[in-house]
């Protein structure tokens, strides 16, 4: 018998009389439906025994067996009441043969209540037409249920040969496992068969067919990811059975690691969703209304939250450590997820430093974690300094975390990571400048998280802390020299020299200091000495480069300006000179004054002065045109 089930997948044989034909053939046309003959696998298998039903009617909540024998069993599954035959289950059944059935009060016969039945009602009554001689249709999705109530009423060959257990188990193993799609299959209906269908160890072999038959490399995860689909749609306890038999087999991590991230796409669905916060805040008698799209319905309530919190944990715990396991990007994601649904302390900080590790590969937008819990849905929260719009203490973690790692491959090839980290940290810190309650404090300490050597160029620093002082106008002036310091004038570019030089918001010192700083670069490329180096960095060779002609071409202009200033300076000394001394002459005599008003009133002395004064007025001004022009360019560098 056993291997006719293995030598064909579908078996059709007729043994009874014509009442039986009836449900073969309806069998075939429900088979025949179907559009894909691998994953509707079924076999149909006749019995010996001579059947003594006429029909089965179904009324309602009952399902009686009508006869020219009267029935003398009544049996409750669930909310379903069967009336059968005593005989016909006993010649198949050890379980009811050897109970002690107690009269039945209301009618003639018999009673029996089966208390948590495997596969409920719908096993129940698969197994009667069995036991009736009826053929017996097995399939992918009744084969754990069924091999469960076999087991669970002890239909054993000891008691009838080619009885269910049998048969069921050899259409489980021959047939259903031999199929990826069937195994998922059969997977999926054991999550209402515990523990039944883990100590028959239907869902043991079901971990390991399936681990069997995943995909070993790349090339076939990218032509078969419709696999790790069908893992996806399972339990998560099912799912991490799963993965850990995989890990068993000897999986490389990356494949693993991409079996995950489609499980937490498919059932965390703030994965996809921004987890942000409003861009703006709302005020209202010194309270801050915040709000956050998590991507969730709002009728879902707590037992939503601890179910996502599970999946979570769960997901992260299975995760391979290497690091090509999950990109950078997944780990801050499941980070997010992680907060907002109040995981454990210990998980969220293996996040924390995992993504650390890799901060090199992240973006501006992966370290917006907001500072949220689900709990805070809809809270009013007074304390604004507690409540900032993002949470800068992670990211904070994750930069020593990275110092750390980068400080133990020191023996490695030197590589650009602080650098990138560096650019990375200064636009974050351009973000959260925008928070009105992100304080001074956090602010600082996130800037001065990397050390000063790692920043070849603050012009991402000075952007962010001009945008905290224009977010923050009411700060004092101990404070602005506070903030200012943490960025190096020197190593400011051209362009953001030139923006300092008239920025409003910075304080005096600080725009004296970065005035200073040009004028001696300046002075050191015009004594012909190069503007001393503060690190071997390519960013600042370029910098240097780019303002080299500038530099030379300001320096011949003001060789030029200083030779107009001495020019101008004569000038002025003579005509003061000259104003001194006629005004000697004026308090001498009203005569004097009188012969030089009428030489003042002739026609030849205007047409002179005219002439003078206008070659020394157009000289004058060009002089002084120069001059300011000068002091222009030296307070805007």
């Amino acid at each position: 018998m056993f291997g006719a089930l293995t030598a064909m997948p579908y078996i059709l044989i007729v043994t009874m009389k014509k009442s039986l034909l009836v449900v073969q053939s309806q069998s075939s046309e429900s088979d025949s439906d179907g559009t894909d003959q691998a994953h509707n696998q079924s076999i149909v298998v006749p019995t010996t025994v001579i059947a003594i039903a006429d029909s089965f009617q179904k009324k309602d909540n009952s399902w009686v067996v009508t006869s020219q024998i009267a029935t003398d069993l009544s049996i409750q599954v669930q909310d379903v009441t069967f009336t059968v035959h005593k005989y016909s289950l006993v010649s198949k059944c050890g379980y009811i043969g050897r109970l002690e059935l107690q009269p039945s009060i209301s009618n003639f016969g018999y009673e029996l209540k089966l208390e948590n039945f495997p596969g409920g009602s719908e096993a129940f009554e698969i197994i009667l037409k069995f036991c009736y001689g009826l053929p017996l249709d097995l399939n992918p999705s009744n084969i754990a249920p069924l091999r469960c109530a076999s087991e669970f009423l002890e239909m054993s060959e000891e008691i009838d040969d080619g009885n269910l257990i049998s048969k069921t188990e050899a259409f489980l193993t021959f047939v259903v496992l031999s199929s990826w799609k069937d195994t998922i299959t059969v997977l999926k209906s054991c999550e209402t068969l515990s523990p039944w269908a883990e100590n028959l160890q239907i869902v043991r072999r079901c971990y390991d067919s399936i681990a069997w038959k995943a995909p070993r490399d790349n090339s076939m995860v990218n032509d078969e990811g419709w696999c790790f689909d069908d893992v996806a749609s399972l339990r998560i306890d099912h799912f991490m059975r799963i993965i850990t038999a995989i890990r068993a087999k000897g999986e490389k991590p990356e494949i693993i690691g991409k079996c995950i991230m489609r499980y937490a796409e498919r059932w965390l669905p703030g994965m996809d969703a921004e987890l942000e916060g409003l861009r703006g805040y709302g005020y209202g008698k010194n309270e801050l209304q915040f709000s956050i799209l998590i991507g969730r319905k709002e009728d879902e309530g707590i037992e939503h939250s601890k179910e996502q919190k599970s999946i979570i944990e769960s997901l992260v715990s299975i995760l391979p450590p290497q690091p090509e396991a999950a990109p950078c990007k997944f780990l801050l994601k499941m980070l997010k997820m992680a907060m907002v649904y109040s995981a454990s302390q210990a998980l969220i900080s293996e996040l924390e430093k995992r993504a650390g590790m890799m901060l090199e590969n992240a973006n501006v937008n992966d370290l917006l974690i907001p500072n949220y819990k689900c709990e805070d849905q809809g809270k009013m929260v007074k304390s604004l300094e507690k409540r900032t719009m993002h949470n800068t203490d992670v990211v904070q973690r994750m930069v020593e975390y990275f110092l750390m790692h980068e400080q133990e491959k020191q023996q490695l090839p030197p590589t650009s990571g602080k650098s990138s980290v560096s650019k990375l940290l200064e636009n974050y810190l351009a973000e959260v400048a925008k928070d009105p309650n992100l304080s001074i404090t956090k602010f600082q300490v996130l800037a001065e998280a990397l050390p000063e050597r790692a920043r070849t160029c603050d012009d991402g620093l000075y952007r962010a802390i001009d945008t905290y002082l224009k977010t923050h106008p009411s700060l004092s002036e101990y404070d602005r020299r506070r903030l200012c310091k943490i960025m190096s004038c020197g190593k400011l570019s051209l362009d953001a020299c030139m923006h300092a030089a008239q920025n409003d918001r910075l304080p005096l010192r600080t725009v004296i200091q970065v005035l200073f700083s040009e004028q001696v670069k300046m002075r050191a490329a015009m004594q012909g000495k190069e503007p001393a180096a503060s690190d071997n960095n390519s960013e600042q060779e370029i910098t240097q480069t780019s303002t080299k002609t500038e530099i030379m071409a300001l320096r011949a202009e003001l060789e030029n300006i200083k030779t107009q200033m001495t020019e101008l300076q004569r000038d002025y000394s003579e005509l003061q000179h000259e104003y001194e001394k006629q005004n000697n002459k004026h308090r001498n005599g009203s005569a004097w004054n009188f012969g030089w008003t009428k030489i003042r009133t002739s026609a030849l002395f205007h047409r002179k002065l005219d002439g003078n004064e206008g070659g020394e007025g157009h000289q004058r001004s060009n002089s002084l045109g120069s001059k300011i022009n000068f002091r222009r360019r030296l307070s805007i560098s």
